[in-house]
């Protein structure tokens, strides 16, 4: 339960720096396209800051499970660790995103591109999609940490504890999906 109020925390006060940096930018005299990419990387740290908080989160839960079953059956560490490292993967996708957008805007490899305003409001909710749906490696790392108690008591199921586990993955995969076909569409790949 705290951990969603502190996801939904996280996500209002995101909104609130949307609302701080538009309002913001729109008082100084920056060009259009330089106001297009602050909303870029506005969007990479939505993208990499709720998925990798989650994560986080998800690898915690996780890991409490595996120290307590590796403590009792140190030669379930290689099961353990397997579980217990898959939450990780939503902030890869949070980070492989934040790359992508800083590629398509001209902020890594030294290319000048002009941005529209589409393409920053774009790539602002680019990142908070998968951002959001990041945040499901906080049911990973419960699904993982549950797997794992189930492998301390019967190594056999470490296979099907995996399948379980990676099931909520599918939600960010999703989302990383949207990212990547809206960052084509708006010609940000």
């Amino acid at each position: 339960m705290q951990m969603r109020k502190a996801a939904l925390i996280g996500i209002f006060l995101s909104i609130l720096l949307i609302s701080f940096v538009g309002s913001a930018a729109a008082q100084e005299e920056i060009s259009e396209s330089d106001q297009n990419k602050t909303l870029v990387i506005l969007g990479c740290a939505l993208a990499i800051s709720i998925a990798g908080v989650s994560s986080a989160i998800g690898l915690a839960l996780a890991g409490s499970s595996a120290i307590a079953v590796t403590a009792e059956k140190p030669d379930l560490f290689g099961k353990c660790l397997v579980l217990q490292v898959l939450p990780m993967t939503q902030s890869v996708y949070g980070l492989l995103t934040a790359i992508l957008l800083m590629m398509g805007a001209g902020l890594l490899g030294g290319g000048e591109t002009t941005l529209v305003p589409l393409q920053g409001m774009g790539a602002v909710w680019i990142g908070l999609a998968v951002g959001i749906t990041g945040i499901s490696a906080i049911n990973q790392g419960m699904v993982a940490s549950s797997s794992i108690s189930a492998v301390g008591r019967n190594p056999d199921v470490a296979a099907r504890g995996i399948i379980f586990t990676v099931m909520p993955e599918t939600i960010a995969i999703f989302g990383l999906l949207v990212g990547i076909l809206l960052m084509t569409g708006l010609g940000l790949l």
